[in-house]
């Protein structure tokens, strides 16, 4: 396993020092007003077989089953309801960027009360508001939950995660979004990473598309676009062919390691100073034998239980002390960690105290 990590990190930073992969614009940054708005709403989901909200623990369930019911013309007042098959859900969904009335986005409805599954279940007509409490869309449809669960008279087996799902295409755009991309006469690139290296690419590269001053880069995240000098016919236009322009992006130096998989991630510009390393094992072994002591036959004495404890202190030989010169690159750090016999997770801890030392010369994130 070490050796291949070693492997596959050498093979990647040799290509990434090789060839120089040039990145599309559109896939860099974010253009100014581009974007999704985020949807919310609070429904009902009803046909479900007995895996519903306790409507003693949830009475907010019965509250919109109630206001649904009333909707449609049936007086409810004063009556009691105890039905397992409906469950009260939030249902969320994002609106995206010129989306137009009429058109179907999906969404995702998840349980906020003591439903045990959503599976075989209908959502109600539910209006979905944005963050300015005006109503964009409204969803129904049956659900699609990711899960499975079996309950019996002595256990229960769940899998996946049945108290939400998805409705594919299960709401429809009633209101637009009052933005007129037509009228900008300027717009704004925002980088996804910013960085000035990479932002004053993005203004060459575009400045050279268009043969004039077209861009300008205001700081490390923001390059200006000014749609009256494209001479484009409308900012549309403008936008197709700067999304198109390729720039090869420039990358911090970073060591990412996820400590609950054992995952090391490392970018190709990752430096270390001259710095030693020595890793090795020590094992603590306890073992309690206790000894049980028999008084003599037909005597007045106990039983006594003594207590034995075998302590061993092992230390394996372990592989020295292995030195990583200065100026070292990515290819040359797995080599050497991979020469020491490291697993991940100590390859992680390794890290960590090399960038402890300030021997790493990049941003160690660990997550």
């Amino acid at each position: 396993m070490i050796r291949f990590l070693a492997l596959f990190f050498t093979a990647m930073a040799f290509a990434a020092s090789a060839v120089a992969t040039p990145i599309r614009i559109k896939d860099l940054v974010e253009f100014d007003g581009v974007r999704g708005n985020d949807l919310v709403g609070y429904g009902l989901i009803v046909g479900l077989n007995g895996t519903g909200d306790g409507l003693r623990n949830a009475p907010f369930t019965e509250e919109i089953m109630v206001n649904v019911l009333e909707r449609l013309g049936v007086n409810v007042t004063g009556e009691q309801f105890r039905p397992r098959n409906v469950a009260a859900v939030i249902v969320t969904a994002t609106l995206p960027p010129f989306a137009r009335q009429g058109g179907q986005i999906d969404i995702t409805v998840s349980a906020i009360g003591d439903a045990d599954s959503l599976l075989g279940g209908t959502l109600v007509m539910t209006p979905l508001t944005a963050a300015d409490g005006e109503i964009y869309a409204v969803a129904q449809g049956a659900v699609i939950a990711g899960g499975a669960s079996a309950t019996g008279d002595g256990a229960e087996v769940i899998q996946g995660v049945p108290t939400a799902g998805v409705i594919p295409a299960g709401a429809r755009v009633e209101r637009e979004v009052a933005f007129d991309f037509t009228e900008m006469s300027q717009i704004r690139l925002a980088l996804r990473s910013p960085d000035f290296t990479t932002a004053a690419r993005i203004e060459a590269a575009i400045n050279i598309e268009f043969g004039s001053s077209v861009a300008i880069m205001l700081d490390a995240g923001t390059v200006l676009l000014d749609i009256g000098r494209t001479r484009a016919p409308s900012p549309a236009h403008a936008i197709v062919r700067v999304e198109n322009i390729l720039v090869e992006p420039e990358t911090r130096a970073r060591v990412v390691v996820d400590q609950r998989s054992g995952t090391i991630v490392m970018g190709e510009d990752v430096r270390i100073s001259r710095v030693a390393v020595a890793q090795g094992n020590l094992t603590l072994r306890i073992q309690e034998a206790p000894i049980v002591v028999q008084p003599n036959p037909f005597s007045e004495g106990e039983t006594v239980i003594l207590p034995r404890t075998g302590v061993t202190l092992i230390e394996d030989g372990g592989t020295g002390l292995a030195e990583i010169p200065g100026g070292t690159s990515l290819s040359e750090v797995v080599a050497a960690l991979n020469a020491l016999g490291v697993s991940p997770r100590n390859m992680i801890d390794i890290l960590a105290s090399i960038e402890a030392a300030g021997a790493l010369h990049a941003e160690f994130i660990v997550r």
